[in-house]
């Protein structure tokens, strides 16, 4: 069983050369150079996850990481708790957005319970729970190190696994009622950001709702004081266990020189912890959109990552990253397929 820093130090650099060898491919297409923008970072990004010009990029899963929040006590969501569990076997029933969207782009859905405040039953749930439901972080932490580091665990071994089967490319999922509080308790406490910058409106809360919502996470931080220079700490102290293994599925996705396409707020917050673990890991992340949840444009922002799309959506389950599957996809043909100007016969751009 691998520790934290174990699972850090798997992470290496990417493949310089396989970069440059993309580059140069790219500038030898029938284009004028950079003209495919954000597509041509994809090629070469690709390329230096996977140290191949032209990886097979076929098997791709999206991991749905589920948990319950006790802070939903704080009447912080739209929603009652219990829409987690139902919402599980949706997504196992094959009946939710992100299952569309995954059978559209050849895509498969692991759903994983990490903390479901539930016992479920399905012969297709990856049952990886931690413990029933992260703690109300109002009123104490959310889980021990212990459990927040058995999370990022529970993430990290379950990408190796489809790696070893040659998945290539995950994405991160999520599901969790309640959950845009603890991210937004992540992003605050690990950056500095104020409730007012971070603090959205989740499933839909009204006015007075926001209000409550913003005081519940500065009580949070209050309460539990943790530091930004301890990522781990604060997982532990104010995030959430599907959080920390989406944190763990980041981390894994980069010790096995695999792509990860971050969905929206929740998805960023737990790849800001994971960058703050482990700041290799960046390299391997790509940023499929820009939600309409306050504070997501600030928390890339703060990632330095750049969106590939803005179709202001705010449903999280991993649908936005599965959307970029096909702009991976398409960045991936034009490696393989476009002809160079030698090939094709056409002149180059002179030389000045």
């Amino acid at each position: 069983m691998a520790t934290l820093d174990e699972m850090i130090g798997r992470v290496m650099p990417l493949d310089a050369e396989a970069i440059e060898e993309a580059k140069r491919r790219l500038d030898s297409l029938t284009k004028p150079p950079g003209s495919l923008g954000k597509l041509e970072k994809l090629v070469w990004q690709t390329a230096g996850v996977t140290g191949e010009v032209t990886p097979d990029l076929t098997k791709k899963a999206v991991i749905v990481m589920a948990g319950d929040h006790g802070v939903t006590e704080e009447g912080i969501s739209a929603f009652p708790s219990e829409v987690t569990q139902q919402m599980v076997m949706n997504f196992l029933a094959g009946g939710a957005a992100v299952n569309v969207l995954a059978r559209q782009a050849g895509a498969e859905v692991l759903c994983v319970d990490i903390g479901v405040d539930a016992e479920l039953s399905h012969p297709d749930l990856i049952q990886r729970k931690i413990r029933r439901g992260a703690g109300n972080i109002a009123r104490g932490p959310a889980m021990s190190r212990a459990e927040a580091e058995a999370a990022i665990r529970a993430g990290y071994e379950l990408v190796a696994e489809r790696a070893a089967a040659g998945c290539r490319v995950f994405a991160t999922g999520e599901m969790g009622i309640g959950n845009t509080t603890p991210s937004a308790a992540v992003f605050m406490a690990l950056t500095g950001v104020s409730a007012q910058e971070a603090v959205g409106r989740g499933t839909g809360i009204d006015d007075a709702g926001l209000a409550r919502k913003r005081r519940v996470v500065e009580q949070a931080l209050a309460v539990n004081a943790p530091s930004a220079e301890d990522p781990l700490g604060v997982l532990a102290a104010v995030g959430g266990l599907e959080l920390a293994g989406l944190a763990g599925v980041i981390l894994g996705a980069a010790a096995h020189r695999s792509l990860v396409v971050i969905d929206g707020f929740i998805s960023s917050a737990a790849a800001l912890a994971a960058v703050r673990l482990c700041p290799a890991a960046h390299d391997y992340i790509i940023a499929s959109h820009v939600s309409e949840e306050r504070g997501h444009a600030r928390l890339l922002a703060e990632l330095g990552l750049s969106p590939m799309l803005d179709l202001h959506m705010r449903l999280g389950e991993g649908t936005g990253a599965v959307l970029a599957f096909h702009l991976l996809d398409a960045a991936e043909r034009i490696i393989r397929e476009m002809a160079t100007f030698e090939s094709a016969g056409i002149s180059g751009a002179r030389e000045e």
